[in-house]
């Protein structure tokens, strides 16, 4: 037995992590029994943006929550795949089963020579060369305007599927979204818990530890690193498709501030915890946004109350509830 294994069985909760699941699941078929029971669009609008940014934030959490790894630039890799999509669409095809997975891969390939760069750094050192590569990649999205539109953005053409239109109508989308973040929820909780993700932990608690039992560790991070990068170009994509649109702003420093703002609330190193974050933030920002423009402000304060409180986020605090409360039980 490793280290990683012994460390994540010390901190493991698997009766609070069934009740999650079993919860996201029913979350899950909630939502796709909505539409059948008269679900608004506009709602489903919001669902779908609350999909893509939390599986945005489910890609971080690989880095963050489970390597330890606090990047500035996540937001680089979502906003690579967004572009690529219109820029495949225009000048190559519109057919998805081409512009969804060329897409991905242009953001997997991306990160393959930023992470074996950044990787080589670690603290502080690790988020700044992070936010160094995402300005790059904002400073081309801004002016390469032949090819990205610059300031102006881009109009991303809508999906086909071998020549005919699909994803057209609000409820499609819905469920194609859906779908797609079922698919990647469950991938990335298979990675998270394979013997991989138990290396990962092992080297987020100690990574001298980990050299010294003949792990590579920046081959592991690394690792890391390109599967965060792929599953953010995943969100990235279906963002582009959603709107039909993308711009310079989708890669700046203040979407990965976002980001890891929602990790961070729902709490890094839980499975479900950024997808509590981005549900949280996202239904502020709405809300919040229709009463005064200084909602951020009220992001802010809850993001300070919850470092210096709970430093787990909201899915540390429910789990400490709910040992709590079984420790007070017979």
């Amino acid at each position: 037995m490793t280290v990683a294994d012994v460390i994540v069985q010390r901190r493991a909760k698997p009766f609070v992590a069934l009740r999650l699941w079993s919860v996201l699941g029913l979350m899950i078929a909630a939502c796709a029994a909505a539409p059948f029971l008269g679900m608004p669009q506009f709602v489903q609008a919001m669902v779908i943006e609350i999909l893509v940014f939390s599986l945005l934030a489910l890609s971080l959490n690989v880095l963050l929550g489970y390597t330890g790894l606090v990047s500035f630039g996540h937001a680089a890799f979502f906003g690579i795949a967004g572009y690529a999509v219109g820029v495949i669409g225009i000048h190559i095809s519109t057919d998805i089963l081409v512009t969804f997975p060329l897409a991905v891969l242009v953001a997997t390939i991306c990160a393959v020579p930023i992470g074996w760069l950044s990787i080589r750094l670690s603290g502080f050192y690790f988020l700044m060369i992070t936010f160094a590569f995402a300005q790059m990649v904002f400073v081309v999205a801004f002016r390469w305007k032949p090819v990205t539109g610059g300031s102006d953005g881009m109009i991303v053409p809508g999906a086909t599927l071998f020549g005919a239109p699909i994803l057209g109508s609000r409820e499609s989308f819905y469920f194609f979204v859906l779908a797609v973040f079922t698919v990647c929820a469950a991938l990335l909780y298979a990675i998270v818990t394979s013997r991989f993700g138990r290396t990962l932990v092992g080297i987020r608690e100690s990574t001298p530890r980990m050299w010294a039992l003949g792990y590579n560790v920046r081959r592991y991070k690394l690792a890391a690193f390109v599967v965060g990068a792929t599953f953010a170009g995943v969100a990235g994509a279906l963002n582009s498709l959603f709107n039909l649109f993308i711009a310079p702003e989708s890669v700046n420093w203040t979407q990965s501030a976002l980001v890891l703002v929602m990790v961070l609330i729902g709490g890094a190193g839980c499975f479900v915890g950024p997808i509590i974050g981005a549900t949280i933030v996202l239904l502020l920002q709405q809300w919040l946004s229709s009463y005064t423009e200084y909602w951020g402000l009220v992001l802010g304060i809850l993001f300070i109350v919850l470092i210096t409180g709970a430093r787990e986020g909201i899915a540390g605090l429910v789990m400490q509830g709910w040992s709590y409360l079984r420790g007070k039980g017979p």
